[in-house]
């Protein structure tokens, strides 16, 4: 069963999503419905919504939205898609083993990893931690070379 996902495209529906989420984990998608690889994200997790729907709310963010600049500057998205999950409007933070815990960047290799991140982010939050360890195995982890500007 696929759920349709909410699209956002303005920064209020962003700050009221992330505000009014509580005690489930908010699962922002940055990408557009033009490109490959999020159409590829796109359908995992539409696939996967209802089996995480009791403890994640999900959402996709149309990055090439005027009004969501701030996000995609604030949470630096330089590659899409890029995935950022809160909990109770904390950013929750991941380690997967990359320079940079803020965001999932890429797809998922397929449904039950996206199910196991989003689980695993849920179980940590519920803890209270706000970083977690990705519970995937490097090699089903998406490898970017990431590039910092002014470095």
């Amino acid at each position: 069963m696929s759920l349709m996902l909410t699209t956002l495209t303005k920064k209020r529906e962003v700050d009221s999503i992330i505000r009014d989420t509580i005690d489930k984990v908010l699962v922002l998608r940055f990408g557009r419905s033009s490109d490959p690889i999020s159409l590829q994200l796109d359908d995992i997790i539409s696939k996967s919504a209802w089996e995480v729907s009791k403890f994640a709310t999900v959402a996709l963010v149309d990055i090439d939205s005027e009004e969501i600049q701030v996000y995609v500057k604030y949470f630096d998205i330089t590659f899409i898609p890029s995935t950022v999950f809160f909990f109770n409007a904390h950013h929750m933070k991941m380690d997967s083993g990359s320079a940079d815990h803020t965001k999932w960047v890429g797809a998922f290799h397929r449904k039950q990893d996206f199910i196991d991140v989003v689980e695993a982010i849920y179980r940590g939050a519920m803890k209270g931690k706000l970083i977690v360890s990705c519970p995937l195995p490097p090699e089903r982890i998406p490898k970017f070379l990431l590039l910092y500007k002014d470095v």
